[in-house]
């Protein structure tokens, strides 16, 4: 996240926010133009991602391509590096999908390809949250949704082998803060919706946008047998879409590699598979496919 201190902000009324409106999650033009699969609704749960991941191995015949699951609440969410918060009550959009990626032929998209999944799924939320909220948000990598510098939302993505055999699943899970106030947030570098001035609240209508603009998007990838070169649903390639909205490139950064390594440098590009190449200040390139990224000032990285 951004090093800078957040700026003092007012927190929205509180009040009881409405349940997700099943009947119009569940109506069959909505999941017919999308092509899901199946979707669920709880009430409550530890983490929607860990329930699918669970829920594919047992029983993967059960748990075809684009099955969601989402909750009014989550008591154990989980995000990279195996962090842990919880929400308050109908607060956020808490959504975990199954993602078993075949071309339109069904052929299966090589699992090389997979690696785009989160950044995709950060367009899709990135465009739902501009055409449904009026917010106008950016991406920082590896998944994170920023608004104003603050995190919003975040992705996370798990490989899970399944029961059968076959080709692993990806169960790829979105939290997005929707009615948090100020005192509610997780962090002081996170912001939600209605901090933001939102132009809508509606839990059932937001999830409703990211999912047709994440199915709108996956199918189309998937049919470019995932090639982030290609066109995606007729306009730029998801390469092209995440670059144009990452505020990671061309800033400093400090990455938090596996192992307690550290690398500092400049944030030049995004390679074939999504990761991100840094210079350091020796002028070396550097491959990073995981870990923590911060976003560094000019004095932090050296320089003034």
């Amino acid at each position: 996240m951004d090093a800078q201190q957040p700026a003092p902000r007012e927190s929205p009324g509180s009040g009881e926010n409405p349940a997700l409106d099943q009947r119009s999650l569940l109506a069959p033009d909505f999941l017919s133009a999308t092509g899901i699969s199946r979707l669920d609704v709880v009430e409550s749960t530890g983490s929607t991602n860990a329930d699918l991941v669970r829920a594919v191995t047992m029983e993967p015949k059960k748990w075809a391509d684009l099955a969601v699951l989402t909750a009014e609440h989550q008591t154990a969410a989980r995000g990279r590096l195996d962090r842990h918060w919880e929400s308050p009550e109908r607060s956020a959009v808490s959504v975990s999908m199954v993602l078993r990626p075949v071309t339109a032929d069904g052929m299966p998209v090589p699992t090389q390809s997979y690696s785009w999944l989160s950044l995709l799924a950060a367009v899709a939320l990135r465009e739902a949250l501009q055409e449904t909220a009026g917010v106008k948000a950016q991406i920082k990598w590896p998944n994170d949704v920023l608004v104003n510098g603050r995190k919003i939302a975040g992705i996370l993505a798990q490989l899970t082998a399944l029961g059968d055999g076959s080709v692993p699943a990806v169960i790829l899970g979105v939290g997005l803060n929707v009615t948090l106030t100020e005192d509610q947030l997780p962090v002081p570098t996170a912001t939600s919706l209605a901090l933001e001035g939102s132009t809508t609240t509606d839990r059932t209508a937001l999830l409703k946008g990211y999912m047709t603009h994440f199915t709108r998007l996956y199918r189309s990838f998937c049919n470019a047998e995932g090639d982030p070169h290609a066109g995606l649903a007729g306009g730029p390639s998801l390469h092209k879409r995440v670059e144009s909205a990452m505020i990671t490139l061309g800033r400093e950064v400090r990455a938090h590699l596996p192992g307690d390594h550290e690398l500092v440098g400049h944030a030049s590009r995004l390679d074939d598979h999504g990761s991100l190449l840094v210079v350091d200040h020796g002028g070396r390139e550097h491959v990073v496919t995981a870990g923590d990224v911060v976003h560094l000032r000019a004095t932090e990285s050296g320089y003034a």
